[in-house]
């Protein structure tokens, strides 16, 4: 995914406060980085260490540097800084921008463009667009669900009954995210984000029944935009989970953009009470993330009472009298 110059111009509720101030020039180019950085050091004319592709915000110390040189040097300097093939330039606080640097972004074909914000504050908000904008990002399917607030991901062959399990879950007062296609982002080196589609909204597709709109039957509390992703429920006809875990000793996983995941494999076979288990699923998670392992603790109490058992045999053994 990419984003572009207008894109930020249009954004919803104008959160970075821009107007651009050469026109419609660049303004589609697609931004090439997601690093935002500030050209002090080539202006005052070090080039050693410039990285041209990255998005360029001109605060207010440079803006005065450059307003106190002589404007023969001001030119020189900012024909040195255009030179490179610059993405984009921002100039913070609504600052007055010398006429020449408007001239030669222009001539350059380099957009050039005015906030209202402080410097700082201008770095606060732009980061996370861009983060978000340049995040990896694919799409299952599957079934999202917020289930005690852990982010349960139900995957499996179509018509296994992911749909079914969730619709559920949400009768017993839990949350869907999303239903059939999952969108999923990676947000830093280690955390999934899901969502659904905007066309597919909290809509849910089941069999026999047909489309279903979540919120209007079970209120807006039912749903929610979007989820952390913290365990993927795979969902296996009984015959065919030859891997399904009957102790917990067992550690499975997945891994979905690099990001590994634990996965729990539940066979179905008629009656079986779906929902139910996918609730303990999740309050096991609870239970493992504050330091609880159950079967852990189990195993260690059988061996050590094995362990025991054992030392009293080898003591009648010896005893003779």
């Amino acid at each position: 995914m990419t984003i572009s110059l207008r894109d930020l111009l249009g954004r919803r509720g104008d959160p970075l406060q821009l107007e651009a101030l050469t026109g419609e020039v660049g303004l589609d180019r697609p931004l090439p980085d997601t690093e935002v950085a500030s050209p002090g050091l080539v202006l005052a004319g070090y080039t050693g260490r410039f990285l041209p592709r990255r998005l360029h915000v001109l605060g207010e110390t440079e803006i005065t540097y450059l307003s106190a040189l002589e404007e023969g040097e001001r030119r020189q300097r900012l024909e040195r800084f255009f030179s490179y093939e610059i993405p984009c330039v921002f100039v913070t606080k609504g600052q007055e921008i010398p006429g020449e640097m408007v001239d030669l972004a222009r001539v350059k074909g380099v957009p050039l463009l005015r906030s209202r914000l402080k410097t700082a504050e201008f770095y606060r908000r732009i980061k996370p667009i861009l983060e978000e904008a340049f995040a990896p990002r694919t799409t299952m399917h599957a079934s999202l669900a917020d289930v005690y607030g852990v982010g349960l991901l139900f995957i499996g062959k179509s018509g296994i009954g992911k749909s079914e399990c969730v619709l559920d879950l949400v009768e017993r007062g839990h949350r869907l995210v999303a239903d059939d296609v999952v969108q999923i982002t990676r947000r830093g080196s280690d955390i999934l984000i899901g969502q659904g589609h905007e066309l597919a909204g909290h809509h849910m597709e089941i069999r026999g029944i047909g489309l279903i709109d979540i919120p209007t039957l079970f209120g807006v509390r039912s749903v929610r935009q979007q989820k952390r992703i913290e365990v993927v429920v795979q969902l296996e006809a009984w015959e065919n989970a030859h891997d399904a875990d009957r102790t917990g000793l067992q550690s499975l996983d997945t891994t979905i953009l690099d990001v590994p995941l634990p996965r729990v494999i539940v066979p179905l076979n008629p009656g079986k009470n779906i929902t139910v288990i996918a609730e303990v699923v999740a309050m096991m998670h609870l239970l493992r993330y504050s330091g609880v392992d159950v079967a852990a603790a189990f195993n260690e109490r059988l061996i050590r009472r094995m362990k025991e058992k054992q030392g009293l045999r080898e003591y009648l053994q010896e005893d003779y009298e």
